[in-house]
């Protein structure tokens, strides 16, 4: 027997996340969203919550215990803010949280500390490839042992702050095994390319990244020399987003209600009519459906339950298909509306329609 009935801790997270997703990140979104900038004392105060601190124990410079299901909390309620914002806020978490998961104790002391504690810093990771068929167990992009070195090449795609990162985590194939190796922000061989133009998410900057015989020790591949398993942080990746992709749709289907239960139509308000009303239903269902799978597949990842992987990854594809419909829906109940900035569902639309292809770019 399980309960999603948040501890005093998480609630005293999840104010915070609320009072900042509302009061700081929705206000400032259309105005990011057109001037592809996300400003920095946004994504400060955003840091300042300590959500990824409170996810790292003492050990090493946080003050808390991981937790999959607090971090889902949190992302949603960001996430029900502003995605861009949500995603800029937690770039750490990408590089942080495999370190913790799968590196070294060697590594997770020398690592972590330098990433969380004071102000927000740019280190991130890279993962997704400019493949039609991308997929994270079988890269393109090549890792080679060469003596006490190993060799990365290969080119990546939605890199977030790569043109400022200090270090990254870059995912490349050794032995045919999906790997992860810390790589330096100036490493040689390492060059950025162009801010990439994308349907959604203007204000995080995503960026192109070509590695070109970049040479890093051994000892900078996650685990050592061991190398680790990708499940748990594919796991993760999968959860950040369902928990994101829910609160995105949270955002839109309650904005859909304020407008069909104000705006008339021959008289009659929008919400009074009995095709909006269906749709509302099935939009409120489909969000509890999956906020509640995300939720377990959070619960489980937490208890080591053998079942979790396969349950995150289900959270994951229901969310993607979740968040697509409610936000087209939410677009079409405000009819003409809906297709003018004015209004934002038309941002969360497209926003909703990139987490198909956004693995990677988020971390619980």
């Amino acid at each position: 027997m399980y309960s999603f009935t948040p501890t005093e801790e998480q609630q005293m997270l999840l104010d915070a996340v609320k009072r900042y997703a509302e009061g700081d990140i929705r206000p400032a979104s259309r105005e990011a969203e057109e001037s592809t900038e996300l400003p920095p004392e946004l994504i400060e105060k955003g840091w300042e919550l300590g959500i990824l601190q409170a996810s790292i124990p003492e050990a090493y410079a946080g003050f808390g215990d991981y937790s999959v299901l607090t971090g889902a909390l949190a992302a949603e309620g960001l996430a029900y803010g502003d995605l861009a914002a949500t995603l800029g806020v937690m770039t750490p978490n990408l590089f942080v949280l495999p370190i913790l998961l799968a590196g070294s104790e060697e590594q997770k002391k020398s690592f972590i500390p330098p990433v969380i504690e004071m102000e927000w810093k740019a280190y991130t990771a890279a993962l997704i490839e400019p493949t039609f068929d991308f997929d994270p167990q079988a890269l393109e992009t090549k890792a080679t042992q060469k003596g006490k070195d190993i060799l990365l090449n290969g080119e990546k795609i939605y890199v977030p702050y790569a043109s400022e990162a200090q270090a990254l985590l870059v995912y490349a194939d050794l032995d045919g095994k999906t790997q992860g190796f810390i790589v330096p922000g100036d490493a040689e061989g390492l060059s950025v390319g162009e801010r990439q133009k994308t349907l959604g998410i203007h204000a995080c900057p995503l960026y192109s990244l070509k590695l070109e015989d970049v040479k890093i020790p051994a000892g900078n591949q996650l685990n050592g020399p061991d190398g680790h398993s990708m499940e748990g942080i594919l796991a993760s990746w999968h959860v950040a987003l369902a928990a994101m992709a829910v609160g995105v749709a949270q955002a839109a289907y309650e904005y859909a209600i304020d407008y069909a239960k104000d705006r008339e139509v021959f008289g009659v308000k929008v919400a009074q009519k009995q095709a909006i009303a269906f749709m509302l239903a099935e939009m409120g269902t489909d969000i509890e459906a999956t906020r509640l799978l995300t939720w377990e597949a959070a619960w489980m990842l937490d208890e080591g339950k053998e079942e979790a992987y396969k349950h995150a990854f289900l959270a994951y594809s229901g969310a993607v298909d979740m968040v697509m419909m409610v936000t087209d829906r939410a677009v079409q109940i405000l009819g003409g509306h809906g297709y003018i900035r004015e209004h934002p569902v038309e941002l969360w639309m497209r926003n909703g329609r990139g987490f198909a292809a956004f693995t990677g770019l988020a971390m619980v």
